[in-house]
This record gives C-alpha cells, sequence and structure tokens, in this order.
C-alpha cells in the first residue's frame, strides 16, 4: 500500500495469483488498511468512454470514506483535497485502476473523488463508510480550471447535469460547502 502526496488517500496494489484457470486476488482486507473502514454500502458504476464522475464529497462529519476499485475495462481515478486549511488544499492527484492491476485507492472522508472512464467501458466498485445522504452530498466542477486536474486531452468528457452544474473550487469555498481541515482531522481521530 502506498501513500499518495495527498494526506488520507492510499493506493493499494494488491499480489494478483495467476494459473491456467484465471487469477485471484484478494479486492479487500480491512486488517490491512491504514485506517479502519466500516462498510455501510457498495456502489457500482457502469461508465462509457469519456464518463467522467465527481468531484464528489460528503459533509464532515461524519463524511464518506471510499475504497474504490476498477473490476472491468481502466478509468483515471482522481483524488483532491478539499478540506479547507489544509496543506494540500486544492491539490490533486491521479492513479490508473483497471481490470489487469486490480489496484484500489483508499479516500477519507472531506476528499473530493472523481474518475473518468478510459476504456470503452469501466464498471468501478466502490465501498463506503457512509450510505448515500443526497442532503450531505456535493461536488466541485471536474473541469475547474482552477483545479487544473489534468484529464486525458484525446477523451471527450461526458458529465451527468448534476456534475455540469456543480460550483467552481472559488464558488464552493466563498460559499463555506468544502468540509474543514481541523474538523477532518478531530473526526479521524475518532475512529482509531
Amino acid at each position: 500500500m502506498d501513500r499518495l502526496s495527498i494526506d488520507g488517500a492510499w493506493h493499494v496494489t494488491p499480489r494478483v495469483h495467476t494459473d491456467a484457470r484465471g487469477s485471484f486476488f484478494e479486492a479487500f482486507r480491512a486488517a490491512d488498511l491504514p485506517r479502519p473502514l466500516d462498510v455501510a454500502q457498495i456502489n457500482c458504476s457502469v461508465s462509457k468512454s469519456g464518463v467522467l464522475r465527481g468531484v464528489h464529497f460528503a459533509d464532515v462529519p461524519p463524511g464518506q470514506a471510499k475504497y474504490v476499485t476498477c473490476v472491468s475495462g481502466r478509468v483515471m481515478d482522481v483524488v483532491v483535497d478539499l478540506r479547507v486549511g489544509s496543506p494540500g488544499f486544492g491539490r490533486w492527484e491521479a492513479v490508473t485502476l483497471d481490470d489487469e492491476t486490480r489496484g484500489a485507492v483508499l479516500v477519507a472522508e472531506g476528499l473530493g473523488h472523481a474518475f473518468m472512464a478510459l476504456s470503452e467501458e469501466a464498471t468501478v466498485v466502490y465501498l463506503c463508510s457512509q450510505p448515500y445522504n443526497p442532503g450531505a452530498e456535493h461536488g466541485v466542477h471536474p473541469l475547474d480550471p482552477d483545479l487544473g486536474i489534468a484529464w486525458p486531452a484525446d477523451v471527450e468528457p461526458v458529465l451527468s447535469d448534476k456534475d455540469a452544474k456543480a460550483p467552481s473550487l472559488e464558488e464552493a469555498l466563498a460559499t463555506g460547502l468544502l468540509p474543514d481541515f481541523q474538523a477532518c482531522e478531530e473526526f479521524y481521530a475518532t475512529l482509531h
């Protein structure tokens, strides 16, 4: 497990065992995670090439931590530090998740998450620490130039109406929509 440059995010690369029958790997092992993740909901998203979902986050507390993996196809998975007051505020990091390496990304509460389907079709499964709560779920526009996420230039992004109408980082900051870094840190301390 590798810590990403954004505090609270990790890239998991499982050991995949292959033989003439196919392959086997442990897709999720709670004891190996650097922090607890109580799974309250599992989501499965099937996306056509270019579909861009996110940047999504939830109010903290309780927030919504995610363990994200691509079970079919390939995606560019992005974590964004949206915690106001964080030393990494506004930074992002991307990891390729696919059905060959079988990697996953663990995203802490308060961080933004997005992904873009890079294959003809991609299926992403993510384990969530809290169930979906529409009143506490928010987004920042994934194409906001202030975020500057380097989405692939050769893939035309396809956004939902909700994501296309999401505020910019500056607008989300000005309206108090973003999580507070100190509140996130205090919440993280209750998990150990």
